[in-house]
């Protein structure tokens, strides 16, 4: 068991994350006298189905302040109209904790008429600071940070692992649940898409690596967003005298994932890939220290196309935090020449080098630390934080 870092919201919330993530698990352990509807069992499912008032006088029959747990509503998106209902009538009588790994289908199914009246939050893989120790950064790369996989030590079962995740759900699941047509145009555009991580992102170029068109790569595009699998990392546009790249990145969610679809996870971490998997993890590390710690703000990244290039930008209101991540064991001055820039010209209010050395350094305006280091100053609310100019 490992000690999330989301707390617990007083109120109705409906907490979204990608399947395996560990949000049922978080669920039971803080709600364990919770009213409890696992729809992915089937059983249940279609026991709601084929009497839509069951889960109303059921609920009727909870004591006052009763918390009531929907796992994956999104398979029977019809429930929300009843929540929506309860909520209207009896705003306090009932608190409901929602789970779901497809905004797609939660869209569709009219989860709008809830505006108002549920919070929501976020379930990412393990972080840094939830594994509770500090595993090599080659380990984190090669496995990621989802709970079952970081549960076993052995090599071959995390591999079994990451390889079942990838073939019961991203391809199996997701192609049922999204309708999409061809499962070997969609697995092509998966293994595509893995090796294109963590850089920007040309559609033209991916429907042509992954052999199908356009509209359909984009198509594809939106159910990796919409089922959690990925998310766009836009490019940031200050008011500079250069012109700036608009391209956004994509990044999957995890390193393991990224590298199952590669069909890498039976080698050691190879240097070609290290940089952009060290970007994905520490991509993910901040939003969840944005999505658990509630200190809000937007990640973008930024670049000119002479080819510099700061990784990440946190901006909220007036403060503009930059990140630099670099897989390298030594860090050169070269490495932070575009964020040095940045801060020299007032652009951002902090900057922060991130890389595999063991020592921290001081590189000018820049705190460059091992990657541990950081991530340590991460969790502790010592990073994203507004700087007054």
């Amino acid at each position: 068991m490992y000690t999330r870092r989301l707390p617990l919201p007083g109120r109705s919330f409906l907490l979204l994350g990608p399947r395996g993530t560990g949000k049922t698990t978080w669920l039971r352990t803080h709600l364990p006298d919770a009213r409890w509807y696992n729809l992915l069992l089937d059983r249940e499912l279609l026991r709601l189905m084929r009497e839509p008032g069951t889960f109303r006088r059921e609920i009727e029959a909870l004591p006052r302040g009763s918390w009531v747990v929907v796992d994956e509503v999104q398979k029977l998106p019809s429930l929300l109209n009843e929540i929506h209902d309860a909520l209207t009538v009896a705003p306090r009588r009932w608190r409901f904790a929602l789970t779901g790994s497809s905004a797609r289908r939660l869209r569709r199914g009219g989860a709008n008429l809830l505006a108002g009246r549920i919070i929501s939050r976020r379930m990412l893989p393990l972080t840094a600071a939830e594994l509770g120790t500090a595993p090599p950064a080659d380990d984190l790369l090669r496995y990621g940070g989802l709970p079952l996989v970081r549960g076993e030590r052995g090599t071959a079962a995390r591999i079994d692992l990451l390889e079942a995740y990838v073939e019961t759900y991203l391809t199996q699941e997701i192609r049922a649940e999204a309708m999409v047509r061809s499962l070997e145009s969609f697995t092509r555009f998966l293994e595509v898409v893995s090796l294109a991580n963590a850089q920007v992102t040309s559609l033209a170029s991916l429907a042509r690596d992954a052999g199908v068109a356009r509209p359909t790569v984009q198509g594809y595009f939106e159910v990796l967003t919409d089922t959690l699998i990925g998310s766009w990392l836009p490019a940031w546009r200050p008011r500079a005298k250069v012109k700036e790249v608009a391209h956004p990145k994509f990044y999957l969610f995890d390193c393991g994932v990224v590298r199952a679809l590669s069909r890498r996870l039976r080698e050691p971490v190879a240097p070609a890939e290290r940089g952009a998997l060290l970007e994905t993890l520490l991509y993910q590390e901040l939003r969840a220290q944005i999505a658990y710690s509630g200190c809000g703000g937007e990640l973008s990244y930024y670049r000119t196309p002479s080819g510099s290039e700061v990784d990440f930008i946190w901006l909220r209101g007036k403060a503009a935090v930059g990140i630099e991540v670099k897989a390298s064991e030594r860090w050169r001055p070269e490495h932070g020449r575009a964020l040095a820039e940045l801060h020299d010209n007032g652009v951002v209010t902090a900057c922060y080098g991130v890389y595999l050395g063991d020592v921290p350094l001081k590189d000018g305006p820049i705190s460059v630390l091992p990657m541990h280091a950081f991530l340590s100053r991460l969790s502790a609310g010592r990073v994203l934080t507004p700087v007054k100019r």
